[in-house]
């Protein structure tokens, strides 16, 4: 079973909806999986993705099925009426504070430990942790796949690929919950460009334990140098 992930195209935020760039983006990333036996076609709710999948999803002759909890996160102090020394540095934007924090505070580093640090313990993004959590392994479930701590065994054979259209927020978190790698190194380490190409492959047989593979992460040769953008 394979899971290849779109990121959005460029956006117009304002609007939630692709610029002129981003929709010769989503054309090109089309051009890309034309011919990948997509199973599905799968997008965040937000508008932005949902324009991106279209077009793969026409070339398909799919429909885009909406999964809501994998719509962009958002950050910030979970208390809005703590005092201003006590709020969480660059208003809680992830990227930021996972470079502050594992620079200033290294022991945060390892697994779990770094979601108990204020900067994450108190932010808003970790509201959507345990949704993409849940939501990604039932719907690997659906393809076979059951989730086991930090893998997944495989209950029924399955050679489908499906594709997902999303953002680099939530997609970070479904990243860091594949792969097993924390949250700030994910977001730290692995940046990945909009309307990107990144592929998973959860190669097993039958009863056995799959460990997530990334077989491909951030293809963009698909964009000219025009339509070529690596927007966090």
């Amino acid at each position: 079973m394979r899971l290849i992930f779109v990121r959005h195209g460029d956006p117009d935020y304002q609007n939630d909806c692709l610029t002129d760039i981003g929709r010769r983006q989503a054309t090109n990333t089309a051009a890309r999986l034309h011919d990948e036996k997509i199973k599905a076609i799968y997008a965040s709710s937000n508008g932005r993705a949902i324009e991106t999948a279209s077009y793969t999803a026409k070339d398909h002759g799919l429909d885009v099925q909406v999964l809501d909890y994998m719509h962009e996160i958002w950050w910030g102090d979970k208390d809005q009426n703590i005092d201003e020394s006590q709020k969480i540095p660059f208003e809680g934007h992830p990227w930021s504070i996972s470079y502050k924090l594992l620079t200033e505070h290294p022991e945060y580093a390892g697994d779990k430990k770094w979601a108990e640090h204020p900067y994450f313990k108190n932010n808003i993004c970790m509201d959507y942790f345990d949704r993409i959590h849940s939501g990604i392994d039932a719907l690997l479930e659906q393809y076979g796949l059951k989730r086991e701590g930090n893998f997944y065994r495989c209950m029924e054979e399955c050679s489908d690929t499906i594709a997902l259209f999303a953002h680099g927020g939530s997609g970070a978190i479904l990243f860091s919950h594949l792969l097993s790698i924390s949250f700030p190194i994910v977001l730290t380490t692995l940046p990945f460009g909009v309307c990107s190409v990144t592929v998973f492959d959860f190669a097993a047989m039958k009863g056995e334990m799959t460990i997530p593979r990334l077989e491909i992460f951030n293809d963009m040769n698909h964009h000219n140098e025009h339509d070529l953008l690596f927007k966090m």
